[in-house]
């Protein structure tokens, strides 16, 4: 928690600042595992796209998740659940701020092959073709506030509770792998829970299989028709992959974020 008396905009950027370092750490580390998948060297090829949208965003995950924990917290909900509810509220707010750079990235990742657009030059063409609504650039709202909403709320939940329970190890190492193993089921138990969510979200947003009908519309109707379609498993396509880049993932900017938050506490000018 902040120290008594610091101001409110001397917080927000104690947590905006450790929120990007957590992300831009784990962003960093994580990245050869998303490139290793096609090709064996260049690692690090293609990272700083992901570096400026991944930065900005986990600042704004952690700065939300620090604001509503301490608005909860004066309410009259159990600690425990105070936890849960501010990664939910996180995760929400998250979801509303990516979920156009999402679109566009998927629509990107879509036509690789067909056109040559930048970023913004496909994020234009899609509002001014699609709007800026549930049709454009907002395509997949529900099943993006689905995502990082439970996604979140697992993810801090989980570890912010299990912290509390696992008594604390006066060595250092060892207490930088006990916040680490927590961290690390965080970041799994969270992806095996809303992976339906994230399989939902890339349906919507992807081409649809017939052009110019549109099959998956609505998170929960999506989840159900892939369901009947092709079955329980197939709301948990990608899931080892996923657990791979987000359990460790997760636990490296839960630690990155706490110890970093904790030094621009001390140190801060």
């Amino acid at each position: 928690m902040p120290a008594k008396g610091v101001s409110l905009g001397t917080e927000a950027a104690q947590q905006v600042l450790a929120g990007g370092s957590a992300g831009l750490v784990e962003i960093c580390l994580m990245h050869p595992l998303d490139v290793v998948k096609t090709r064996i060297f260049g690692f690090y090829k293609g990272i700083l796209p992901p570096i400026l949208a991944e930065t900005p965003k986990r600042a704004v995950k952690f700065f939300t998740f620090e604001q509503y924990k301490k608005l909860l917290g004066l309410s009259a909900l159990p600690p425990g659940l105070v936890f849960a509810m501010a990664g939910l509220g996180s995760g929400l707010t998250e979801a509303v701020v990516v979920n156009p750079f999402e679109v566009v990235k998927v629509s990107l990742q879509a036509n690789r092959g067909a056109q040559t657009d930048s970023t913004f030059a496909q994020a234009r063409r899609i509002a001014r073709t699609e709007g800026l609504g549930l049709r454009g650039l907002n395509k997949g709202l529900s099943a993006t506030l689905g995502r990082h909403g439970v996604f979140n709320m697992v993810y801090f939940g989980f570890y912010f509770n299990v912290k509390g329970l696992v008594p604390e190890i006066q060595d250092p190492m060892l207490e930088f792998l006990r916040k680490f193993g927590i961290g690390l089921a965080s970041g799994t138990f969270a992806s095996i829970i809303n992976i339906p969510f994230d399989v939902a979200k890339s349906r919507i947003q992807g081409p649809q299989p017939v052009p110019g009908e549109i099959k998956y519309r609505g998170c929960w109707k999506t989840m159900s028709t892939v369901y009947s379609e092709e079955g329980f498993l197939a709301l948990y396509k990608g899931l080892l992959p996923k657990i791979m880049r987000l359990g460790p993932g997760g636990a490296v900017m839960l630690l990155v974020y706490e110890y970093s938050y904790a030094w621009l506490q001390k140190h801060w000018w």
